[in-house]
């Protein structure tokens, strides 16, 4: 499950039962940090926690911040100063060398628009988004928060009138799929304003519902990934053998789009153990859509020959086809059991939609964590 929708899932529970939270939210990173901008944490009365902020070293102070902002119901700016090896509060000492800002949200209940609704809404629409967070630098004062979910200027979710040029920037945001910081001079503040870029889960889509297609969906959940399942054997395709989360489908293999509604992050992985079924869906994606994704399970002289009959069909694979298609499925990683093949799998996925290189982390040369000088301004 995605951290946002555990905790829009922790909330909910919370909200049912009355028991008052607090969502602390990442907002501005100067240096290395464990989490980006972002990152959220719920925390309940009693102290439990959904979700991170850090790796472990601010959760402490930051359970102690969350409680005083709930006990005042107030919402409060702390800034954590990683670079400070001799800093007690932060204690585990991850080795991170930066300056954190957290924004902690007293959750009122009776708003509809407080922050945790706000990301409810954005976990069930779907659709590409930017969550607009706003906070003072001086931390004395009034701390706004999580104030709108944008999708467009005709569609908003607010708890307050939102500025143009901040509409304008939050389309921005969509348009680049790159969150954003603008900061605005209000009666003589410095208000910063994070303009978060949400997007929908990645939606995998599993032709065949074979054993190794359940510890694949199993792996996929653990992501927080969307997933379906598609097969033309009632027998393997049924919910006795998936979670309740999937989606799973009885369909012959020319009718498999017809009940899957494709976005830009569905992929698909065609691992049926059926040449032909495999191969008529193949034929479906190429000839109907664009998705970025196209997995092929079986060794490299299953996709010659499905290349081989497309030929002869009159199919071409295009350029185009051929940076989407990946067979065989997988990184490379030596994988021999179904857990390990799935490993490399959703690996291979995630590099390709995240335009990764998949290499080893130690041999580049830069921070882990892109930095665009317009996502760091100087505070």
């Amino acid at each position: 499950m995605r951290e946002i929708d555990a905790i829009v899932a922790e909330y909910n529970k919370l909200k049912h039962a009355q028991i008052s939270c607090v969502l602390a939210t990442v907002v501005h990173v100067q240096g290395s940090s464990y989490r980006r901008a972002g990152a959220r944490m719920l925390v309940d009365e009693f102290g439990n926690l959904t979700g991170a902020i850090s790796g472990g070293c601010l959760e402490g102070d930051a359970l102690r911040k969350a409680l005083h902002a709930m006990h005042q119901q107030k919402n409060k700016l702390v800034t954590y100063d990683t670079s400070d090896e001799n800093n007690a509060v932060i204690g585990a000492q991850l080795g991170c060398n930066g300056i954190i800002k957290v924004l902690f949200e007293a959750i009122d209940f009776e708003n509809e628009r407080n922050a945790c609704e706000l990301l409810q809404t954005a976990s069930k629409t779907g659709e590409k988004a930017s969550i607009l967070i706003e906070f003072d630098l001086k931390e004395t004062n009034l701390q706004p928060g999580t104030v709108a979910l944008i999708y467009s200027e005709d569609k908003i979710f607010a708890s307050a009138e939102i500025e143009q040029v901040i509409l304008f920037e939050a389309s921005e945001v969509i348009q680049k799929k790159r969150s954003d910081f603008l900061k605005l001079e209000r009666n003589g503040n410095s208000c910063m304003n994070y303009i978060q870029f949400y997007e929908p889960p990645i939606k995998l889509v599993l032709v065949g519902a074979g054993n190794d297609a359940m510890i694949l969906t199993s792996q996929a959940e653990l992501l927080g990934w969307k997933i379906i399942i598609a097969d033309g054997r009632p027998t393997h395709a049924n919910t006795n053998r998936f979670s309740s989360g999937c989606q799973v489908i009885v369909t012959r293999p020319e009718d498999t789009l017809e009940k899957i509604e494709i976005d830009e992050r569905t992929c698909f992985a065609l691992m049926s153990h059926n040449y032909h079924y495999d191969l008529a869906v193949l034929q479906l994606l190429l000839k109907k859509t664009e998705v970025p994704y196209i997995g092929i399970l079986g060794p490299l002289k299953k996709w010659e020959r499905m290349k081989d009959d497309m030929d002869h069909a009159g199919i071409e694979v295009s350029s185009f086809d051929d940076d989407r298609i990946h067979a065989p499925i997988g990184l490379e990683l030596g994988a021999e059991t179904p857990a390990e093949i799935g490993l490399s799998i959703l690996a291979e996925i995630q590099a390709k939609l995240t335009n990764s290189s998949a290499k080893s982390l130690k041999f580049k040369n830069a921070p882990i964590h892109e930095r665009r000088t317009s996502e760091i301004p100087s505070i």
